[in-house]
């Protein structure tokens, strides 16, 4: 008689396919399992969950591609695209908790219930005791971040991919503050120091105190952590020559702040706002684990809002402490909708609930693994959307070669030039793969791309 199959044992393999949006092949799956299901096996489940059409296969052989349909049942509710206000609306796979907060908090703001800051949200929380991570969440990140050097000084691995990092982090962090400078936009700019043209003033400052801020983790990684000096400083850095006030700048606040589309109302008396700071960072201080302490932050340094502005972006840069200084890949945000995000933190303002926000944190480190992780980068099966649009990423990296264009030049010809031949869904992926590829080009891998050595060295000389 066959082994009869478990529902657990399938619906972990759907929440691992579920952290690909845009679809995976058997080994990226496999590695989010952490090797735990031998191949053919995993091969065997994911065959039946196809015929239960519980998960979609593109390709054939080793170009097979699985993903989720649309929407799914339990215990993962997809919605990688919906229609919002007549346009698709790009989110990521969320449990069945989250979708049920995000739903709530999608509500019509006239319909949702006025709230303040709750100091028992904070004051329940016992380090090491209460965890807003399972254990099996914290297992498996662990599993994917964990990196060659963790024996190593603080900061070892950091250094070693620090170009790649502070392009990533800046560009992505500012991203979901609005900001629309794009991939290679902020790369020249941090590069040298070009800013973009047609760009608002406020945008690349934004982006060079991403930087600022961003070196002063790594190069002081022995030194920084969940202390005054650390986040005062980091708040100083990101919101430099930003603020009304530049007095305000890496100090906690004295005046009310409201923060628009939402019905929270933070507190207001200073006294306050202090003794919450500190007990947030006394209590992440406490927190071992590295995961926890990273999502802990992220979910209360917003909440207390302790500044003005910018506290946002003080807590994504803050989640990356524990990372850098335990040599863990670090948390870049490649490719979270801004959407989810903010739903998320909304979910965490209005009714104290982080499952939400927990799946955003939880993919967003899976794919800033899947950038970092040289296991991960060494991996057989190529990336089922290069396959996909891999005649288009190869003319447009091309031209770009041989028409000597240099980086502001490639910018816009490359957004034109999608915008009339690339389908709106894939449409900032695909941008963002031909800059990287752009980005990675050398005298080791031009050929591929049907290129002359003359062809090349001309263009690196316009390359600015």
């Amino acid at each position: 008689m066959p082994k009869r199959i478990s529902q657990s044992e399938l619906d972990t393999i759907l929440e691992a396919v579920a952290t690909f949006p845009r679809g995976a092949g058997i080994e990226e799956i496999q590695g989010v399992l952490g090797g735990k299901v031998p191949r053919r096996t995993l091969q065997r489940r994911l065959a039946l969950l196809v015929e239960r059409k519980l998960l979609i296969v593109d390709g054939r052989a080793r170009a097979s591609c699985y993903r989720l349909p649309v929407a799914t049942g339990e215990p993962f509710a997809m919605r990688d695209n919906q229609k919002i206000a007549g346009r698709e609306e790009v989110y990521l796979p969320i449990s069945t908790e989250g979708e049920a907060i995000k739903q709530s908090v999608r509500q019509p703001i006239q319909n949702r219930h006025p709230v303040g800051y709750n100091r028992t949200f904070l004051d329940s929380y016992q380090p090491n005791d209460t965890f807003y991570l399972t254990s099996e969440i914290r297992q498996r990140l662990h599993e994917m971040g964990g990196s060659a050097e963790d024996q190593r000084p603080a900061g070892t691995y950091a250094r070693k991919i620090f170009s790649r990092l502070l392009i990533d982090l800046s560009w992505n962090s500012s991203r979901l503050e609005g900001n629309t400078y794009s991939l290679l936009e902020t790369e020249r700019l941090l590069e040298q120091g070009e800013a973009a043209e047609g760009k608002d003033a406020l945008e690349t400052q934004m982006v060079l105190n991403h930087k600022a801020a961003i070196e002063l983790l790594v190069e002081q990684a022995d030194e920084v952590g969940f202390n005054s000096y650390t986040i005062l400083n980091l708040h100083a850095l990101l919101s430099d020559n930003l603020l009304a006030d530049p007095q305000a700048c890496g100090r906690l606040r004295a005046i009310p702040v409201g923060i628009g589309g939402t019905v929270y109302h933070p507190l207001e008396v200073p006294q306050l706002i202090d003794e919450c700071f500190r007990q947030i960072l006394a209590t992440a201080s406490e927190i071992v684990n590295p995961f926890e302490q990273a999502f802990f932050v992220m979910v209360h340094l917003p909440y207390l809002q302790p500044f003005e502005d910018v506290n946002k972006r003080v807590s994504r840069l803050a989640a990356n402490i524990p990372l850098i200084r335990g040599n863990l890949s670090p948390l870049s945000f490649v490719d979270v909708p801004d959407r989810a995000y903010i739903d998320g933190t909304v979910a965490v303002y209005e009714l104290n609930r982080v499952e939400l926000l927990r799946d955003v944190f939880v993919w967003a480190y899976q794919r800033s693994c899947a950038r970092y992780s040289a296991i991960r980068q060494s991996l057989g099966d190529p990336d089922p959307f290069k396959l996909k649009y891999r005649t288009q990423i190869k003319d447009f990296v091309s031209a770009v070669v041989r028409d000597c264009m240099d980086k502001r030049t490639a910018v816009g010809w490359i957004a034109r030039k999608a915008q009339a031949e690339i389908p709106a869904y894939d449409r900032n992926r695909f941008i963002e793969i031909v800059e990287t590829e752009l980005s990675s080009l050398h005298e080791g891998n031009f050929a591929r791309y049907q290129l002359r050595p003359v062809q090349f060295k001309n263009w690196r000389q316009s390359w600015r």
